[in-house]
């Protein structure tokens, strides 16, 4: 009577471990771009509901911002990044920026952000 063993094989689980490690140090380097990209929509909601918002100039809304993304630790948006655009009802304050990641060798992970928000006489928006 003959007895196969079955099951992974060294070669293979050290295959295997090689994959899920790229996979775990590919999201080191995105996860924090999206934390980043989230503290900006939450500092932009946020000032969507401060009061007396939209009677301000566009440089102290810019300026507004900006001390909420330096709260929140954002570092990757500047000031040509940000464009603060009158409308009819208040301001659309808008935030476009990119962010790249030296990943391994000579490949990085880009990652392009984009986020607008309503800023309305009221505080409303």
């Amino acid at each position: 009577m003959k007895r196969t063993q079955s099951g992974m094989t060294l070669v293979g689980f050290i295959i295997v471990l090689a994959v899920v490690g790229v996979f775990a140090y590919t999201g080191m380097k995105v996860i924090p771009m999206y934390s980043e990209f989230f503290s900006v929509k939450k500092a932009l909601s946020g000032m969507s509901t401060e009061a007396g918002i939209a009677s301000q100039s566009p440089a102290k809304i810019e300026n507004l911002l900006f001390r909420r993304l330096y709260v929140s630790y954002v570092e990757n948006v500047t000031k040509q990044n940000v464009k603060v655009e009158r409308t009819g009802e208040g301001f659309v304050i808008k935030v476009k920026y990119e962010v790249r990641r030296p990943l391994i060798g000579n490949l990085d992970v880009v990652g392009k952000f984009y986020a607008e928000q309503d800023l309305r006489r009221g505080g409303d928006g």
